[in-house]
């Protein structure tokens, strides 16, 4: 079996790459199962009804969100859709769904989503200790277990891999909109790395203007960021996983420019 994990969808123009490449990249590479964060699919924070339904056309079997899970109003009306994951860590009594498991080519596929506590800002409960919970209450309904862990400190990103070596599948880190280098199979079968990248604007500064940015940075003031425009890429990893014993196999980033 082959999974696509796509990184951060980045506006407007994210949204058109993906949907540019989305059916090219299924079809070259065999994929048969699409994981994508859409967190900043609107206006670079939050999902709204429109852009949702817009990837709901395409053969994307979960979508997963992070800090910007709230960002737009709109979410309240279709967070209960079972492709839609938010953050599982999240405040407890909140709507939506943490995970979710989903039926591929004769295997339960479970897709978690996470956020980190490191530099979030987020209010949330701890990552590892969830995710212990979720494993645990799951591992014996699924075949194939895939953690998306939104957050922004590799250190935290690194410490997740080791913590659910050999009982994940999949993890990969989202939300530096930043594709690392980094990508390993460990020695129990676990594929990892620690940031997929972001499907966005590449002359941009993780998907926002650049002069604006710079302005923020070299003043120190408050300025409103706003979307980059222009050319895009879409980073990624396909992940081959051993149909026998449901183990990974083989990781292989994927750079469009």
């Amino acid at each position: 079996m082959k999974i696509l994990a796509v990184g951060d969808i980045v506006g407007d123009i994210g949204l058109r790459k993906l949907q540019e490449l989305l059916p090219k990249i299924i079809k070259e590479e065999n994929i048969d199962f699409v994981v994508v964060n859409a967190e900043n699919t609107s206006s670079g924070m939050g999902l709204t009804l429109k852009d949702f339904n817009e990837l709901l056309k395409l053969k994307i079997d979960a979508i997963t969100m992070g800090n910007h899970t709230w960002g737009k109003k709109d979410i309240f009306a279709f967070i209960d859709n079972p492709k839609l994951i938010r953050p599982a860590n999240y405040s407890k009594g909140i709507p939506g769904k943490g995970y979710n498991i989903f039926k591929c080519n004769n295997k339960n596929i479970a897709v978690v989503n996470l956020i980190g506590r490191t530099d979030m800002n987020i209010l949330s409960e701890n990552p590892f200790i969830v995710v212990d919970q979720v494993v645990n209450k799951i591992k014996n309904d699924t075949d194939i277990i895939i953690v998306d862990f939104h957050a922004e400190a590799t250190a935290e990103k690194i410490a997740m891999k080791y913590y659910l070596d050999g009982r994940a599948t999949i993890v990969f880190g989202t939300h530096t909109h930043v594709q690392t280098a980094d990508e390993e199979i460990t020695e129990k079968g676990t594929a990892y790395i620690t940031d997929l990248g972001m499907t966005g604007p590449k002359n941009s500064v993780i998907g926002m203007d650049v002069k604006v940015s710079i302005k923020r940075f070299v003043t120190s003031l408050p300025e409103r960021y706003k979307l980059a425009e222009g050319n895009a890429i879409l980073n990624g990893c396909i992940f081959e996983i051993n149909d026998d014993n449901c183990k990974s196999t083989k990781i292989k980033r994927i750079y469009y420019r």
